[in-house]
């Protein structure tokens, strides 16, 4: 699957070089960059921003390790789980054709947010990365 423009000219949607090597330290199981990305805002409020609906378009990367999920728009983490939190099952994933889908209430983790966020991800990791996520929290329990 080609990368995103911006990630093949510019690097845009690297995993950040200064978390790099924490995320080593824990144990890579599956990561992908320059991963076309969207996020998708439906009915959501928060302090200074309202959105009925709104889609942005990034590239970004995603990393699986040992003991969280870590998604990245440029160097700021959009999605940073550990496998032992429990809001981790209250998150919904899914795959459709290359498409890894994370859609989760906003007040999830911000009290001061509410609606829902949808997280794509266009990566061919897909399916590697939920079933080795699903894997990795059934031996947590």
């Amino acid at each position: 699957m080609a990368k995103s423009l911006s990630y093949r000219l510019f690097g845009v949607g690297r995993i950040p070089p200064q978390v790099l090597p924490q995320l080593e330290l824990e144990g890579v199981v599956v990561s992908d960059e320059g991963v076309k990305s969207s996020v998708t805002y439906r009915d959501f409020k928060a302090p200074g921003k309202r959105f009925g609906w709104k889609r942005q378009w990034f590239p970004a990367s995603i990393i699986l390790t040992r003991t969280r999920l870590v998604a990245f728009w440029f160097s700021n983490p959009m999605i940073n789980v550990p496998l032992s939190d429990e809001r981790l099952k209250l998150m919904r994933f899914a795959i459709e054709d290359n498409d890894m889908y994370v859609s989760f209430d906003a007040g999830l983790f911000h009290s001061d947010w509410s609606g829902s966020l949808e997280y794509r991800l266009r990566t061919e990791r897909a399916a590697q990365i939920i079933e080795s996520l699903q894997q990795l929290v059934a031996e947590r329990q």
